[in-house]
């Protein structure tokens, strides 16, 4: 099984804002179409890990999950492949 961790923080950025790509480079949509959908297309499994950014809005992280879903990019199986966590004490 082919496994890929994304660390939000280390391997996108510790500031991600806005929901559209023309919000700027690191927004909801940039994440999902040039990282996380790439991703699921090549590996089993990918683990989102929340963790080492500043804090998120609710716009990038709807356009990120909730546009995943809205893409039709994703099937039924994505329950099984993409899993999301957060290293980062509460």
């Amino acid at each position: 099984m082919k496994e890929k961790k994304i660390t939000v923080g280390i391997d996108f950025t510790k500031t991600p804002i806005g929901r559209y790509r023309d919000d700027g480079p690191h927004s909801g949509q940039v994440f999902r179409e040039d990282i996380l959908i790439p991703a699921l297309k090549e590996y089993d499994k990918v683990i989102i890990d929340l963790a080492g950014v500043e804090g998120y809005g609710s716009s990038f992280l709807e356009e990120t999950f909730g546009g995943l879903v809205r893409s039709g990019d994703v099937d039924a199986t994505l329950k099984d492949k993409l899993h999301i966590m957060s290293s980062d004490p509460a």
